[in-house]
């Protein structure tokens, strides 16, 4: 990040070949506010480790929240990283987050096993369709 202004304009050629860009790790280490508006970004990635002390009654919910709502505010999408349990994808989903991830869903797995776990939803998807159906009939 020595160079912001050649790392926009390469973002910006990115984007122009209909790339979305996230920024990951918010609130961590390297991350900023200034990229928020520096940087062409789509969307932000909450880091995990605020992710996973929202149960307790921490900051890290104040946290969570705040990243969520500016994101919003901005145009962005939100992934909350590290979601482990029923109570963190709740509260996550009532911040209007439309994607997570975590080991809640699945441990992390090559991409083979990626396919045939897609495969496999899609597949049920696809069965409970035509069953549907058939009760319409």
């Amino acid at each position: 990040m020595e160079a912001p202004e050649s790392v926009a304009a390469v973002m910006q050629q990115i984007k122009a070949l209909g790339v979305s860009l996230s920024l990951d790790d918010f609130g961590t280490g390297y991350s900023s506010l200034s990229y928020l508006h520096r940087f062409p970004i789509d969307t932000l990635k909450i880091d995990r480790s605020f992710v996973s002390g929202i149960d307790n009654g921490s900051e890290s919910w104040e946290i969570v929240r705040a990243i969520a709502m500016m994101a919003h505010t901005l145009g962005m999408d939100v992934i909350a990283e590290g979601v482990e349990t029923k109570e963190q994808l709740a509260r996550i989903k009532a911040l209007k987050c439309k994607y997570v991830q975590g080991y809640f869903f699945s441990k992390p797995v090559d991409s083979a096993t990626a396919s045939e776990l897609i495969a496999h939803k899609l597949s049920n998807v696809h069965n409970q369709l035509v069953l549907a159906n058939l009760k319409q009939a």
